[in-house]
């Protein structure tokens, strides 16, 4: 099987959706030899933030000398992205191998009449196949949807059950209020690991705390952190024991992320795992995940962020009015039509001066750009709001509308800010041709380069 024919495969399988229940996975991986059960997790639900401290922990991990895996849902950089070790992505050759084993392996299930596995089972399978294969000896895993029920939580050997910020999301798939939804994602505590919690409203914490005290378990909770400087350029700040740190991830969000993850590795210290304040400090700087608060390009500073939930929406907000007072302010926004759009629309779309909305590139899933535009006009008279036809057509015009010192903010779902960096990257490749144009060779793109200033630069990829 080649990587192409193994994206074919599960692409196929992704057709039937997605179903909450242990029974299949168990099946899958008993035919694979349950992979699982010689691996140690660091497991981690929660509503928001859940692949910043997962990126933050596991790079501190690998800092110390461990060998880590990480499970990231969903990608924005490449399909690849969430199977990695120590931050590299499983190679195309291994990932085909191990879908023809998992092929292989759902072909005796469906031979023997049982239920054939979903495509994140499947894909869960082949990430605990290569974490066997490469001697993880954490594996740093997220879950996919909610937690007790979700397909990651088979595991059997959970170190540490981490819970990021928990808040409505999934309504009527995980429960109809957050107290429903925060047990829910407590399903992933097990007897004998350790609890860390970010900081919640009271009604998740004395959840998840019952919980750990069920079963007799280690309870710490994310406090306060000492927050130093701070701009959409990253964070330097100090935390209970540890000294000064700086972080290139920026966003009120990852303070609060940050201090998820050191709380992680004092537990892990409490534990015996040997980290250091060296690794730590390397591990924090270290850190690298896209599409949070990231900047793209500095003139104007261009941002992406996967606020896809009200309350990832607020945390946004409080960003771009705490980095970006009184500068103007032009977004681009794309949502699925099983989140709360209006909710979205109403906490960030107040602070522009314009909106464009685009489709995702999951045409099932997405809420048309047309639609999306709807609702930002009906929320918001006041601005101007167009449906683009493309990321590309957005990307360009937002550019247009903007000067050097403006703001362009790209947010929603985390799965088109890919492409949106990549018309980014196009539009700044193509000022530079046209910089370096011979006077006289061809006047009408000359004359267009000299609207976008040649100091509008990216800041790399």
């Amino acid at each position: 099987m080649t990587y192409k024919e193994a994206r074919v495969y599960l692409d196929e399988m992704s057709k039937y959706g997605s179903v909450l229940g242990l029974d299949t996975i168990r099946g899958l991986l008993r035919e694979l030899g349950n992979p699982q059960d010689d691996l140690k997790f660091i497991h981690i639900a929660g509503t928001n933030g859940k692949g910043s401290v997962l990126a933050y922990t596991s790079t501190i991990l690998s800092e110390a000398g461990y060998r880590i895996g990480r499970y990231v849902s969903p990608t924005v950089v490449s399909y690849l992205e969430r199977i990695q070790v120590d931050g590299r992505w499983i190679p195309e050759e291994k990932f085909a191998d191990l879908t023809e084993r998992v092929r292989d392996a759902i072909a005796r299930m469906e031979a023997a009449g049982e239920p054939s596995p979903t495509v994140f089972e499947a894909e869960t399978a082949i990430a605990f196949l290569y974490y066997k294969e490469m001697e993880c000896d954490f594996v740093v895993l997220e879950a996919g949807l909610g937690g007790e029920l979700d397909a990651t939580n088979i595991i059997k050997n959970t170190v540490c059950a981490v819970f990021t910020s928990i808040s409505r999301d999934h309504i009527g798939v995980l429960g109809d209020t957050l107290e429903e939804i925060s047990e829910n994602k407590a399903g992933i505590i097990k007897p004998g690991c350790a609890v860390v919690s970010a900081a919640q409203k009271p009604e998740v914490t004395q959840i998840l705390k019952a919980r750990a005290e069920q079963y007799g378990l280690d309870f710490a909770q994310a406090g306060y952190v000492d927050t130093i400087r701070e701009d959409f350029r990253g964070i330097r700040f100090s935390y209970k024991e540890f000294g000064e740190l700086y972080s290139p991830l920026a966003g009120k969000s990852q303070i609060t992320n940050a201090a998820a993850a050191l709380e992680v590795i004092r537990m892990l210290r409490r534990l015996g795992y040997r980290i250091s304040g060296e690794a730590v400090e390397k591990g924090i700087a270290h850190t690298v995940w896209q599409g949070r608060f990231s900047c793209v390009m500095d003139r104007p500073v261009f941002l992406l962020d996967g606020a896809h939930n009200e309350d990832a929406a607020l945390r946004l907000r409080e960003s771009v009015e705490s980095y970006f007072p009184e500068k103007k302010l032009v977004c681009i926004m794309g949502v699925f039509k099983d989140k709360e759009y209006e909710k979205i629309a109403d906490v960030m779309c107040p602070l522009a001066s314009s909106v464009h909305t685009v489709s995702l590139p999951d045409r099932k899933r997405t809420l048309p750009a047309e639609e999306l535009a709807r609702t930002v006009r009906d929320r918001c008279p006041q601005i101007k709001v167009k449906a683009d036809e493309s990321v590309g057509q957005a990307v360009r015009e937002a550019l247009g509308e903007a000067g050097d010192e403006d703001v362009i903010l790209a947010f929603g779902s985390l799965s088109y800010l890919e492409q949106v960096k990549e018309a980014v990257d196009k539009e700044m490749a193509d000022q530079e041709k046209k910089e370096w144009m011979p006077v006289g060779q061809d006047a009408g793109r000359a004359g267009r380069f000299l609207e976008m200033p040649a100091q509008k630069r990216g800041m790399g990829k």
